[in-house]
């Protein structure tokens, strides 16, 4: 796509960015079958193409972001599947999180919005705040029907759809160490997981530790800033990264690391990201690419260790690939994989390249598109006859529990429980005769 930016403006590093991402685009619309706005809408404004163009002109020309566009920036699901079909090599990702700044930082929102995106902003990332709103919501849900009524306070209503019935004690993670150990790794602690199925993490530890591995938490280290990040909040993410690469790097000039090890899908691709966000911080840019070359999901490490054997029988999986492991990421194949050599039978549903709805924020801010494509993807899921759905993201967990009634685990929780680690909390129904 030709570009005529002014070279005032590409003297940001930003906006150069944007423009080299926009020069690869060849108008070959391949991305809107695979965008799931522009599947449900029909509005080639809800595609990649569609957006990519009206970003160009606002950034280009410098342009006050109109409402227009501002809408359709703001549906965009950040899912990435454009990426996995462009054959030009587009990297959208990079593209929409410099609009979402610019919106950001150029676009007064109405007085609504701005509230509930400060709200969020102050409390998902922030591990006791978010669990005391939790456990505070059930006084909120009886005003959900009038939060229905009123345009700009929808998002409440969602936010309080999905607030679980029962908040768990948050666990007690504390650093593990075992006789003779293989390898030191990092697991990330979070924010909205280790409140929402702090589980996960506490499968992860004991499957690490019985394949021989040290587990370690970073003091300091806290959300992973995706986020703020995608609500174009780059001073706060940028102040996120910046705090878990110190961290992070203590650990690693201490004794050393083989991994930092993520069980959120969306934080490990905002991780494996850092190295670009710092790039041009002089005093973190090195330290940032060094933390993002160590991140893996958990998957991949799993997959590059020895699991112990594993048996198992009768149980079938319906495994649902976040858009963050799969299109953020490139890990496909590998928990797939992995879950059938521990003797799952794995299945996957129709569609799966299409996002469920979650996206961090999004089934928040736009519900009405995140309760569709959640439905349909739990439809899609449904049809496979299932015993259990396992997934690698918190997010997409948490919104396909609302549409399936299939118990929904992390991949981790199935492949600690077919090595030696107790079932999984959420399978405690599931029919004795399918058991490891």
């Amino acid at each position: 796509m030709q570009t005529s930016f002014p070279p005032e403006a590409l003297a940001d590093p930003a906006m150069q960015s944007s423009e080299q991402v926009i020069r690869k685009c060849v108008h070959c619309g391949f991305c809107t079958a695979t965008c799931p706005t522009y599947v449900l809408l029909g509005d080639e404004l809800d595609s990649p193409r569609g957006r990519i163009y009206l970003m160009k002109d606002m950034l280009e020309n410098q342009r006050v972001p109109s409402p227009e566009v501002v809408k359709h920036v703001d549906r965009c699901l950040s899912c990435l599947s454009c990426m996995t079909t462009c054959p030009s090599g587009v990297n959208y990702m990079h593209l929409a999180d410099h609009a979402r700044t610019y919106i950001n930082d150029n676009y007064k929102r109405p007085a609504g919005d701005r509230f509930i995106r400060g709200l969020l902003a102050a409390v998902l990332p922030y591990q006791s705040r978010f669990r005391w709103s939790l456990i505070l919501a059930p006084i909120a849900k009886p005003m959900r029907p009038l939060f229905r009524m009123i345009p700009a306070l929808k998002p409440l209503a969602a936010m309080l759809d999905l607030a679980p019935a029962d908040v768990r004690a948050p666990a007690s993670l504390q650093s593990t160490a075992v006789p003779g150990a293989k390898g030191r790794v990092a697991l990330l602690q979070g924010c909205a997981e280790p409140v929402l199925r702090p589980e996960f993490r506490e499968a992860t530890v004991r499957l690490l530790n019985r394949c021989g591995h040290d587990v370690v938490f970073a003091a300091g280290e806290g959300c992973c800033g995706a986020l703020v990040h995608h609500m174009g909040r780059e001073d706060d993410a940028i102040a996120a990264a910046r705090r878990n690469v110190d961290a992070w790097t203590a650990l690693i000039e201490d004794r050393g690391l083989d991994g930092i090890i993520v069980t959120a899908s969306g934080c490990g691709t905002m991780i494996k990201d850092y190295g670009f966000l710092l790039r041009n911080d002089l005093d973190y840019a090195e330290k940032a690419a060094r933390v993002s070359a160590l991140t893996m999901d958990a998957s991949e490490y799993l997959a590059r260790i020895d699991l112990p054997v594993a048996e198992t029988s009768g149980i079938v999986v319906a495994y649902h690939p976040a858009c963050s492991l799969q299109h953020g990421q490139k890990v496909t194949e590998t928990p797939k994989r992995l879950l059938t050599l521990a003797g799952y039978t794995v299945r996957t549903p129709a569609e799966a390249h299409l996002c469920c709805g979650s996206a961090g924020t999004y089934n928040i801010l736009q519900p009405e598109i995140a309760d569709t494509l959640g439905k349909r993807k739990a439809g899609n899921i449904d049809n496979l006859d299932a015993d259990v759905i396992a997934t690698g993201n918190i997010g997409c967990a948490t919104q396909i529990a609302r549409f399936s009634g299939i118990p929904v685990v992390h991949t981790v929780e199935l492949l600690d429980w077919a090595t030696g680690g107790p079932r999984p909390a959420a399978l405690n129904n599931l029919s004795r005769s399918k058991k490891l």
